[in-house]
């Protein structure tokens, strides 16, 4: 009854939506109504039982139940699995002396200063004592470098975010605009920016994100030229090479009601050239 019940509303958009929205109002208390907390406790309880009596020493005080992770399969998120996999390949195969991050994950960020050095900005600074880092307090709207500066920069499941005070930026509508054109601004002729956004119906999820179609992701860097496309679908399996045409989430179907699009843009000299033509003499 259940399965048909979900199945049900899964073909039904407005359905979909409704029942999404109302995942995510709740999932904030989810933990205290979770009723299937009653049958793992006790399952615990006889594990920790069956271990005393097998000569193991743990105390009640000690208990530290971990009542989820019991599964048949590990499972990911496959927003942030896969574009840090995607993200990390193509910086390595390019070889960047230098690259810059802006408020990515900080596992990813991590992992590049393994194969070179990059300075990391965010509004919440990340002070860490490793090699090949540099943590500055910045945020993507006002970035500290200067015009066709940077040669390797990325940027994943940010964008969508600004402006909507989540993080504990500024209130504005037109935060993910002026993030993304704060990035066309410094990335120099020849660099790469690897951006991911969540891509779909076009909407504000107020205060959480912002849902772009590919076209409007397109529009927003203005003065970047898109040189590869991946994305990962509503279901979470990841697709390389896609063409923006295909690229947008229909809500109608299984998972979720939007996936993530991974964009590799590149500033093209001749886009320099045309501006120095127009400049007088």
């Amino acid at each position: 009854m259940f399965r048909w019940f979900k199945q049900a509303i899964s073909r039904d958009a407005k359905l979909k939506r409704l029942a999404l929205w109302g995942v995510r109002i709740a999932s904030p208390i989810g933990d205290l109504v979770r009723l299937s907390a009653v049958s793992r406790y006790a399952a615990f309880i006889c594990a920790w039982r069956q271990f005393r009596r097998e000569g193991g020493e743990a105390d009640i005080l000690d208990w530290y139940p971990c009542l989820y992770d019991r599964a048949a399969a590990t499972n990911i998120d496959a927003h942030y699995f896969y574009q840090s996999l995607w993200a990390f390949r193509k910086i390595h195969d390019r070889n960047v002396r230098t690259h810059v991050d802006v408020g990515s994950q900080v596992q990813f960020v991590g992992l590049l200063t393994t194969i070179t050095r990059v300075i990391f900005l965010d509004i919440r600074p990340l002070s860490i004592g490793i090699p090949n880092y540099q943590g500055l307090a910045s945020s993507v709207v006002a970035l500290p470098f200067g015009d066709r500066s940077i040669h390797s920069l990325s940027s994943l499941h940010v964008i969508e975010h600004i402006g909507l005070g989540r993080y504990g930026d500024p209130i504005d509508p037109n935060g993910s605009a002026k993030a993304a054109q704060e990035i066309v601004r410094v990335l120099a002729p020849g660099g790469r920016a690897y951006i991911s956004v969540p891509v779909g119906r076009p909407r504000v999820q107020f205060n959480g994100q912002r849902v772009f179609a590919t076209a409007d992701v397109l529009k927003l860097f203005n003065g970047l030229d898109l040189v590869e496309m991946a994305m990962v679908d509503a279901s979470g399996k990841f697709h390389d090479d896609v063409k923006p045409e295909f690229a947008d989430i229909s809500e109608v179907g299984q998972g979720s009601d939007f996936g993530l699009g991974l964009f590799g843009f590149e500033k093209a000299a001749r886009v320099i050239a045309k501006e120095r033509s127009r400049c007088p003499n």
